[in-house]
Formats: C-alpha cells, structure tokens, sequence
C-alpha cells in the first residue's frame, strides 16, 4: 500500500533581481529629481502678482497715450518682480530651502535672460514705432522664462509658461488695442490660476 506524502504549500515566486533593481532605480530617480528642484516658486505670490496684473490692467485701458500705456506696463513690471522675488524668499524660508542652493542659481539663471532680452526688445520696438508687437513680445520672453527657468522646478510651472508662450503667439499678430487684453489675461488670469495650483499643491 503506497504511503501518503502531506501536500507542501506552494512557495512564493521570488522577486527577480531585475524587478528588485528597476524599482530601487526608480526610488533613487524619484529622490534625485525631488532634491534637484527648486520648490520655492510662490504660488501665492503668484495671485499677488496677477491681481496686481489686473489693476494695471484697467489703469492702463484709461490711458490716453501709448507713453502713459507704456509706462504703465512699466511701473507694474517691476512691481511684480519685486512682488515674485519678496514671495519667493518668504517661501523659500519657510521651506528651508536656501536661494542660493544648486536649483535654485539654475532656475534663476534660466529665467532671467528671456527677462533681459525682452527689456532690450521693448527698447527697440518702441524707437522703431512698432509698439504693437511689444504685449506679444512680452508674453512671449516671459513663458519661454518660465518654461526654461521651470526644468528645475515642479512640472505645473513649464506648463504655464507655455500657455504665456501661446497667449503671447496670438497677441504678436494682434493690434496694440488688443495688448492690453492680452496682457491682463496672461499676467493677470494665467498668474491667478496657476498661482492657486502651486499654492495649493505644492505648499504656499
């Protein structure tokens, strides 16, 4: 008479060392992009910045002038960087995250130069008579800021930079009377929207 053996309980298949090393790979990714970006982009400066936008907005559909349109502009342009930049420090300290740490210096010497050139354009256009293409060229400069500066940043901030970009195509072939419109809707709603995003998402 055969002898009955007991059943034995079926071993778990074991984790391939390949599944084990993509997974490690992917952890060490996922750690080296978190600490390589520069989380301080303030969301809430953001909406500061927009809402600012929109007051210059309406003053600067009052004007009578394209100087006082222009100075306007002007006058709102550095207050926002100012705004950006005090809203940026604020959010950086509270995150602990140092201004001049490696992400940092690479999102800031992205984002400045398209800044700079569209400053030297606006000189230009302006002498030139072409004060139309300036609201173009502006929106234009500061999403390609915003798209090279945001590679070292969190991904919704590349994004927004295109929808500058693509606000800024369709103002470059629209008339000078339509640049405010454009601009209000780019610095103003697009900085409102995305800030709260940020804001929302990613801390403040």
């Amino acid at each position: 008479m055969a002898s009955v053996q007991p059943i034995r309980a079926a071993r778990p298949e074991p984790v391939s060392l390949h599944t084990h090393a993509m997974d490690n790979l992917k952890f060490i990714r996922d750690t080296m992009e978190r600490a390589g970006s520069f989380t301080a982009v303030p969301g809430w400066g953001g909406v500061a910045m927009g809402v600012s936008a929109l007051l210059a907005t309406l003053i600067a559909s009052r004007q009578s002038s394209t100087e006082s349109w222009l100075t306007t502009w002007l006058f709102e342009g550095a207050f926002a960087i100012a705004l950006g930049a005090l809203a940026m420090m604020r959010k950086a300290s509270r995150a602990k995250v140092p201004l001049l740490s490696a992400p940092a210096r690479k999102f800031l010497l992205s984002f400045a130069p398209p800044l700079m050139v569209g400053a030297l354009l606006t000189l230009v256009l302006y002498r030139a008579g072409l004060t139309g293409a300036i609201p173009g060229t502006w929106l234009l400069l500061y999403g390609t800021g915003v798209v090279t500066g945001g590679t070292f940043s969190v991904r919704i901030v590349p994004v927004m930079g295109l929808c500058f970009m693509l606000i800024g195509a369709v103002a470059l072939f629209c008339p000078l009377a339509w640049g405010t419109a454009f601009l209000g809707a780019g610095f103003g709603g697009l900085h409102l929207i995305f800030g709260i995003i940020i804001a929302r998402r990613y801390g403040g």
